[in-house]
């Protein structure tokens, strides 16, 4: 037992993802075999469709929690299957026949949320339980007040949104059975707190009330609240003091949430001029599926995608300035292998879940260690391996990256000469059977032989090799300019 702000807390600590140093509070059994959970046997059907042959270590202890009725804190990296964790609980706790809104969903961004809607929709396939997903430029209030009429049992969205539909009446927060708050740390680190606690107002929540569920013969507070979070601040602590009952908390330790399963590299550029052909050096040497690119500014993601373009890569990329309806279609084409490489923000940092992407490059470095957590998490998805390279090109670049490896208790090492080599890695053990529909399914959508430029003419060639050198000349020829106009020091 452990005190967290003077809260008793039954408390279970979790070591990384593909090691076997794991502690267990004696309360909390780990659960090896999603038939052993007792899940309806439709309910194993999404699971085994989607992909799973066996839970993860965060499944093992959290999913029976939740279905036990817990109010339940999870706490751990990213591709450690924490979205499928309270989709799988959610969903075995339900009533299909209750045609009401009982379980609620909160995401940071749209597409967050849009990726939990895929997963609980994909999971409930034989279920009869609809899952709805309700975030700003998809569909105004009206018309998202009409379909929560026709019998969704999930809602998932975003707090602006979902206040929206509680401030005029259409969801129902009575017929409520769960909540969960997905990502708890971006929406307090994003200002999203007071609307947290205004949607908290809304929700039949009593503090110390509990009640005998006759089916499983347990005793469950009115509401059930679940807090997930990939990292755990003190304004986490905060909100769950005020949010939970007595919960469960599954906390992973700092100095493990590096994510294991990825190799972790930068490169010196010597300059942030070179930081381009460090690039097409990158994916000229290794034969990587998919790539996502992250850099600080929206005009540096239109300036690196053509860029890309024009070397003739199969590039496609996503920032906060473009519509809903944009962000969407660009999602799909990388989804379904259309486009290769993803140059973005950090609008995505948390919103990717692409099981083929198996490389991450910062071309600029996050500004904190939490973003760069999350930015290098979108490679090595679900026990995955994968490759993270971060640039430094001077300045303050090669102090901070060193205070994110101290931060997690990581050596990020200068990338190897044989990085070709570090791609073809085997897969760790809690990667998805490779029979499995889903695996099946991104293969043939991203066609893994395909190659990762568009074939170029014999002419473009000679003209791109031409530009090539000529940029080369024009940089060294500037730089020999300096060099003349600085005086020398005298002796």
């Amino acid at each position: 037992m452990r005190s967290l702000n003077g809260k008793s807390l039954s408390c279970l600590t979790i070591g990384r993802e593909c090691s076997d140093d794991i502690t267990v509070s004696e309360d909390v059994p780990a659960i090896k075999s999603f038939k052993k959970m007792g899940l309806r046997s439709e309910l194993l059907c999404g699971i085994y469709n989607y992909g799973y042959e066996r839970p993860s270590l965060i499944q093992q202890r959290a999913i029976n929690q939740i279905i036990q009725g817990r109010d339940l804190v999870v706490q751990a990296q990213s591709g450690t299957g924490k979205t499928a964790t309270f989709c799988i609980g959610t969903l075995q706790l339900l009533d299909p026949t209750r045609k009401v809104s009982q379980a609620l969903f909160l995401a940071p961004t749209r597409e967050l949320a849009s990726q939990i809607h895929q997963v609980v929709t994909a999971l409930a396939d034989h279920l009869a339980i609809k899952c709805m997903l309700c975030c700003g430029g998809k569909i105004n209030v009206g018309q998202m007040s009409k379909a929560l009429h026709q019998g969704f049992q999930i809602v998932v969205g975003t707090p602006g949104r979902i206040l929206e539909l509680l401030r005029s009446g259409f969801l129902k927060p009575s017929s409520l059975r769960i909540v969960v708050i997905d990502e708890a740390d971006e929406m307090l680190n994003q200002g999203l707190r007071e609307q947290l606690e205004e949607i908290f107002k809304y929700l039949p929540i009593r503090r110390g009330s509990v009640e005998l569920d006759s089916c499983r013969g347990i005793m469950r507070s009115p509401m059930q609240r679940v807090v997930v979070s990939a990292t755990w601040t003190s304004e986490c602590r905060d909100m769950m003091e005020k949010f939970l009952e007595n919960p469960v908390c599954l906390l992973v330790p700092k100095d493990e949430l590096s994510l294991s399963g990825i190799k972790q590299y930068y490169i010196d550029t010597s300059g942030e001029e070179w930081k381009f052909e460090t690039l097409t050096d990158i994916f000229a040497s290794v034969c990587i599926p998919q790539t996502v690119i992250f850099v600080n500014t929206r005009r540096k993601v239109d300036w690196l995608l053509e860029r890309l373009r024009m070397d003739g890569f199969t590039a496609t990329a996503a920032h906060g300035n473009l519509d809903q309806a944009t962000r969407d279609r660009v999602m799909n084409e990388f989804r379904a292998g259309k486009s290769r490489i993803l140059v973005t923000t950090d609008i995505w940092a948390r919103g990717i879940d692409v099981q083929t992407v198996g490389l991450v490059v910062n071309y600029d470095l996050p500004q904190t260690a939490a973003v760069y957590l999350h930015r290098i998490g979108r490679s090595g998805r679900f026990g995955r391996r994968g490759l993270a390279i971060s640039f430094v090109a001077g300045g303050n670049d090669a102090a901070h990256l060193n205070d994110i490896a101290k931060t997690y208790c990581v050596t990020i090492s200068p990338t190897p000469p044989n990085l070709a080599d570090l791609i073809n890695l085997p897969e760790v053990e809690n990667t998805p059977p490779p029979s499995s529909p889903e695996i099946i399914k991104q293969k043939v959508m991203t066609n893994d032989q395909t190659p990762l430029v568009r074939p170029m003419s014999a002419g473009k060639k000679r003209k791109l090799k031409v530009l090539r050198n000529r940029r080369r000349r024009q940089k060294a020829a500037a730089k020999r300019r300096v060099s003349a106009s600085t005086p020398h020091s005298c002796k």
